[in-house]
């Protein structure tokens, strides 16, 4: 029996329950996943960029209630420390914090402009300079990180918390075909050929498009 419930929206549309769930499936926790209905207004909130705290994704766990998906992250590293979710090496652990931290308060132009829509594809969608600026910020932080830890993740050979903070933003990348440098687009594909990620990615697929909202035609 599942000791922990997180409560998700769209797996189609949720950046943040993304990166939940990402969180709790490396940490090994065994946990059920309860999905918002669309009309609810935590689902939406998360969805349509509503509110600047989301309720969604939360985790029920051992009586406690986590929500804030840096929250999240902290607690699992707390209660599963063999599932390294944080590097072990001070300087990179403190770095790993950083870049996850910038993922979690900005890059609010590309959340706007480039919502998530995991079954969308837009060839030759033309990027706003509003979020230019942005996906410049993010392609360097992706150089910078594999060229200290090696990759083919952000911090090594495993996957991470910044891995789960920017997995969202590869499939954004996808979906409005964004031209990036080789090192970005061979750590989207890394991404995208990630096991946890390819299960969310079906999901999606199979997802009623409920969230017409999102259905924008560029």
């Amino acid at each position: 029996m599942a000791s922990a419930t997180l409560t998700i929206a769209s797996k189609n549309y949720g950046s943040w329950s993304l990166r939940g769930w990402l969180l709790c499936r490396m940490a090994g926790l065994d946990f059920k996943e309860r999905t918002l209905s669309p009309d609810d207004p935590s689902a939406r909130a998360e969805l349509l960029l509503l509110s600047p705290s989301f309720l969604v994704p939360s985790l029920d766990h051992d009586g406690n209630h986590v929500w804030d998906t840096l929250a999240i992250a902290e607690y699992l590293a707390e209660i599963k420390p063999k599932a390294h979710l944080f590097p072990a090496e001070t300087k990179a652990r403190a770095h790993c914090r950083s870049v996850s931290g910038e993922m979690h308060s900005g890059f609010a132009n590309l959340r706007s402009a480039m919502p998530m829509n995991i079954k969308a594809r837009y060839p030759g969608h033309k990027v706003f300079a509003g979020a230019r600026g942005d996906i410049d910020r993010i392609a360097a932080i992706w150089r910078e990180c594999q060229s200290a830890y090696g990759g083919p993740y952000l911090f090594g050979k495993a996957p991470t918390v910044a891995d789960a903070m920017y997995a969202p933003v590869t499939t954004r990348f996808t979906t409005y075909d964004v031209h990036i440098d080789r090192v970005c687009d061979a750590y989207v594909r890394s991404i995208a050929k990630w096991p946890l990620m390819e299960e969310w990615t079906a999901a999606a697929a199979d997802e009623p498009d409920e969230f017409e909202e999102l259905d924008v035609e560029f």
